[in-house]
């Protein structure tokens, strides 16, 4: 099992947002729940734990991360934390393990965007559109541009390395994920300033 140390970190602020988007207890398991790119596990096994009224399902493309995700289930014998299963963003919401349309209540992606391709980020929100009930939730984590702008210069820092890396890589700016969401019946309800210079996006279906 890999733990991360950011996401040990992080993982107790995401919750405290991730309790409001998942509202009050319901009956075990009621809220259906779809992790893209989970990476190691820590936070599914973590908030599956914590929310014990979600059915939570962890997917990723990674080999490696869906072997550690796997561990983790095993590990922590969570009732409501599903196997993984294997998810590449950018295809069709159709090859996304059988979800089928306006059955999610929640769509999870945590720092993701800035390290995979625009595609991936368009094909998130194309598949948030079609999955997610009406009045669910796509709650995405990481670092933003605003409109336009980066700061502080940390990650400016941060975002000229990653372009240096892959010129496909980079901080996404709200402005265009605004304009995503509101093609694919969406719209950025709440943006949640968090630790480390990260924020929480809370994009509601319409």
């Amino acid at each position: 099992m890999q733990v991360p140390a950011a996401a040990e970190r992080n993982k107790g602020p995401i919750l405290a947002v991730l309790r409001e988007c998942a509202g009050p207890g319901a009956a075990p398991g009621a809220l259906r729940v779809l992790e893209v790119g989970a990476g190691s596990g820590l936070h599914a096994a973590h908030f599956a734990r914590a929310l014990p009224h979600t059915r939570w399902q962890p997917s990723d493309i990674d080999p490696r991360a869906l072997r550690s995700i796997a561990a983790y289930v095993e590990a922590t014998g969570v009732p409501n934390l599903l196997p993984p299963i294997v998810l590449d963003v950018s295809q069709g919401w159709e090859t996304w393990g059988g979800t089928q349309p306006a059955s999610l209540d929640l769509l999870v992606s945590i720092n993701m965007m800035h390290i995979s391709e625009l595609r991936c980020t368009e094909g998130l929100f194309r598949g948030a559109g079609v999955l997610l009930k009406p009045g669910g939730v796509l709650f995405t984590y990481g670092p933003y541009a605003v409109d336009g702008q980066i700061s502080p210069q940390s990650n400016v820092d941060f975002d000229r390395s990653l372009r240096q890396s892959n010129p496909a890589w980079g901080l996404r700016d709200t402005a265009l994920l605004r304009e995503l969401a509101e093609a694919n019946g969406l719209s950025l309800e709440r943006m949640v300033d968090m630790p480390a210079n990260n924020k929480s996006l809370i994009f509601r279906k319409l």
